[in-house]
């Protein structure tokens, strides 16, 4: 039996010919319009070969940033092209160099899937080498040095970063609508840049212990805070964190009491709003792609801690390559049972609070940055406009 890891591959796989039908009878019920390329997700490279098979080009939209795509490049040549077994550095302290990076990184970041020989994930990788090109979620002056080195790479197709691409709207029941109007009644009533946001995405959650020493440190900081505090799911792995009746039956007894004057614990939050609110000056974050492009958007600094996926290497990259981020625990893996001080959580949210860090400065200078780089003439629209030329040269 094929493991279940492999279900998004074999359901990918599953769909070509249907949707080989549907481009063919887009085609044939039209006399004007042609097919210019493929633009593929990037875990449907199995669509590769219903665009090859059509004589169209195909083009792959990487969501996660130009240093985790150069990373996974990096680990699948090393896996296909040095026969390097990686699964060996499962647990090690090892360190590699990496073109995109400018210090050797370690496997204690690498993403967790690469040292699964049943995953999925490096075969995926490999095949965005047969494509016309790469768009990445990412801008020029954000990972100047990340993707000229993947453009200068001869083995990989032209990079096409033209980020940051953020999603501003989301449709909500009228709970939500009422939920979240009190969020920002609360953070109305805040001083400027004083309340730490706690967020860990849509699948990052913690049990009991942990949430119990993350409100010891809330607490103990005197920091005023937001959290968005979800409840682990009790059925199929895959299932997303959902919303607890009662938080206080998780917290420590007395918690919600002792900080009403300074905290507001919640379920699921409009992140990117809530980021944009003046009152917020600083992030604990999973650091997810979107969550990290979210930050720099807003110029709210983080302090990451990252669960699964490519976050370790995400965390990697602002921490001890940028230096613009505070690191709470950068290896840390949900599956391996570790928990968290409270002390460590406390020194970081300090950290990320001070005024006087410099990371603050980095972000704001960031955040200007992110805008000009969509605005005409910025690099992004630059990118933007190149990928569309080239696109179109594939019409005869």
């Amino acid at each position: 039996m094929k493991s279940p890891k492999n279900f998004l591959a074999r359901f990918v796989e599953s769909q070509k010919d249907l949707v080989r039908d549907a481009v063919v009878e887009v085609i044939k019920n039209s006399s004007s319009s042609k097919i210019a390329g493929f633009v593929i997700d990037m875990f449907c490279t199995s669509m590769i070969d219903v665009a090859n098979g059509l004589g169209i080009p195909t083009y792959v939209f990487v969501s996660s940033g130009a240093a985790a795509l150069g990373l996974m490049l990096h680990l699948q040549s090393l896996r296909d092209d040095s026969n390097l077994n990686l699964t060996k550095y499962k647990n090690s302290d090892a360190e590699i160099s990496v073109p995109t990076h400018c210090k050797p990184v370690p496997a204690t970041v690498w993403p967790s899937s690469v040292f699964d020989k049943e995953s999925d994930l490096l075969d995926f990788v490999k095949r965005y080498r047969e494509t016309a090109g790469i768009i990445v979620n990412s801008f020029l002056e954000f990972e100047s040095h990340q993707i000229r080195s993947l453009s200068n790479n001869e083995t990989i197709p032209p990079i096409y970063p033209f980020g940051p691409i953020l999603e501003f709207g989301e449709d909500q029941t009228d709970e939500e609508k009422q939920n979240h109007r009190k969020i920002f009644e609360w953070l109305d009533r805040q001083p400027r840049s004083s309340v730490v946001f706690l967020c860990f995405g849509s699948k990052g959650c913690f049990d009991e212990d942990q949430v119990k020493e993350i409100a010891v440190a809330l607490e103990n900081s005197r920091h005023r805070f937001l959290w968005s505090l979800r409840k682990p799911p009790s059925g199929e792995k895959n299932e997303s964190p959902g919303e607890y009746e009662n938080p206080e039956e998780v917290l420590p007894q007395g918690f919600l009491e002792r900080t009403v004057e300074i905290g507001k614990v919640i379920g699921w939050a409009p992140q990117i709003a809530v980021l944009s609110h003046p009152a917020v000056g600083g992030f604990v974050s999973h650091c997810g792609w979107n969550s990290t492009l979210e930050s720099v958007w807003c110029g709210v600094p983080m302090a990451v801690w990252p669960l699964f996926a490519e976050q370790h290497a995400n965390a990697f990259l602002l921490v001890k390559e940028f230096e613009m981020a505070v690191e709470i625990k950068m290896d840390y893996r949900k599956e391996s049972g570790i928990i968290v001080d409270a002390e460590t959580i406390e020194k970081a949210i300090k950290q990320l609070m001070d005024p006087e860090n410099e990371i603050r400065v980095k972000l704001r200078a960031l955040k200007e940055k992110s805008r000009m780089a969509l605005i005409e003439g910025g690099s992004s629209c630059n990118y933007l406009k190149c990928f569309v030329e080239n696109v179109m040269k594939n019409i005869p």
